[in-house]
């Protein structure tokens, strides 16, 4: 798969601009994103969003099994990756001081801040089952479909 991952990602960036054009919904662009994440990426056992609300990360859409519902914002690769304003790539969630294990099978993840007004607003998150499941590649593709989920938050994206 390492070989395909450039090829995979520019697949991906192309099917979710054309999913997202146009869309203002917050909500149903994330819930289609994580849709496709979660299809199309291999050994991925969960992938989906936690939004920022009231001080805490509150779980958004998501493809997997039921997941905690709230993370305080420090706390965990998530509330870590917003309290460090920084993606978070983890080979092995065992070995992290604090994670948290919504779902026991989860091994590696990667955790990316989602902005709008550098300001963060959103976290995308993914789990697998592998050990250092998650690399550089994943970090960039992912960067950049972040990246296009962030240019549909005008000033009138609706929440």
């Amino acid at each position: 798969m390492a070989e395909n991952k450039p090829k995979l990602y520019a697949q991906l960036l192309q099917q979710i601009e054309a999913i997202v054009a146009g869309e203002k919904d917050l909500i149903a662009n994330m819930a289609n994103i994580s849709a496709i994440l979660y299809w199309a990426l291999e050994n991925v056992n969960w992938a989906g969003f936690y939004i920022v609300k009231q001080g805490q990360l509150v779980l958004g859409p998501f493809h997997g099994q039921p997941a905690c519902i709230r993370i305080p914002i420090g706390k965990g690769v998530c509330g870590t990756a917003v309290s460090e304003n920084n993606i978070q790539l983890i080979e092995d969630v065992h070995q992290f001081l604090g994670h948290i294990a919504c779902d026991a099978a989860s091994n590696s993840e990667i955790v990316l801040p989602v902005r709008k007004d550098n300001q963060i607003i959103a976290v995308l998150d993914i789990d697998s089952p592998n050990i250092a499941r998650f690399d550089h590649e994943d970090k960039a593709g992912l960067s950049r479909i972040v990246e296009i989920l962030q240019t549909t938050l005008s000033k009138d994206a609706e929440y």
